[in-house]
């Protein structure tokens, strides 16, 4: 188990990616903290972490909200004395065209998907460097790397991270803390799962191998990086995308 004994907090951990990212973990030895807006939102993941006699805190967080954030740092350490890893998976869309997009749009999804990434990075960093180690993964997307159409916000964030995860690798390095980020392309998550079947087919299409990711292929590429086999990559954006930008 490549993850036996660690501390792990994964933020939007209720459904999709983050769901798969912390069974992935529990399956490898952590204990987890998953974390999302509203604790009937866990109840399921917790359920399922718990069939497999996981140890699990679930919280309450939104990342915007820095008070959150800190008490669910201060929990984590309260129970298990330390945080070895932060998965900054918690993010979201508002999509449009630049000419047609809200400017509340655009800020709610800079303050998810960039603030928010900001206040758990630094926050879990703090106890990181005391500790002398620690691991930080985020979340940025082939559309941080490349743009989409309609998502000004949403890329806007993406490259952002990717930014931040560079930066922070440069600045925490000397802490004995790695950093970095994962780029998704086209994964089935229940929200993808809606769309019309010419649309995913229009997806699997652009993939060298024809297929579209599954939340497990991003929870496998975190599993990797927040393990020991990847304790020389740091300041790294892993593309896992099935070739789609090829």
């Amino acid at each position: 188990m490549k993850l036996k004994d660690k501390v792990a907090i994964i933020t939007g951990a209720a459904r999709g990616i983050g769901r798969a990212t912390a069974l992935k973990f529990a399956r490898e030895g952590a204990k987890v903290v998953v974390s999302d807006r509203g604790l009937q939102n866990l109840e399921e993941v917790v359920a399922a972490l718990k069939e497999i006699n996981a140890e699990v805190l679930a919280c309450d967080v939104d990342v915007v909200d820095r008070n959150q954030v800190q008490k669910m740092v201060d929990e984590a350490v309260g129970k298990w004395g330390k945080i070895d890893v932060l998965v900054n998976n918690a993010g979201i869309t508002a999509d449009n065209q630049l000419l047609k997009m809200p400017e509340e749009d655009f800020d709610k999804v800079i303050n998810v998907n960039l603030k928010g990434v900001y206040n758990c990075g630094q926050i879990a960093a703090k106890v990181m460097a005391e500790a002398g180690s620690g691991v930080i993964l985020n979340a940025s997307s082939v559309v941080g790397i490349y743009g989409n159409f309609g998502q000004t916000n949403y890329a806007a964030t993406k490259w952002g991270v990717i930014g931040m995860t560079k930066t922070w690798a440069k600045e925490l390095g000397r802490k004995g803390i790695r950093v970095n980020a994962v780029a998704p392309g086209f994964i089935l998550t229940p929200m993808t799962e809606k769309m019309p079947e010419k649309v995913l087919d229009m997806m699997r299409s652009k993939s060298p191998i024809g297929l579209l990711g599954l939340p497990e292929d991003i929870a496998n590429a975190y599993a990797f990086l927040a393990s020991d086999e990847a304790r020389f990559i740091t300041g790294i954006v892993l593309s896992v995308d099935g070739g789609v930008v090829l």
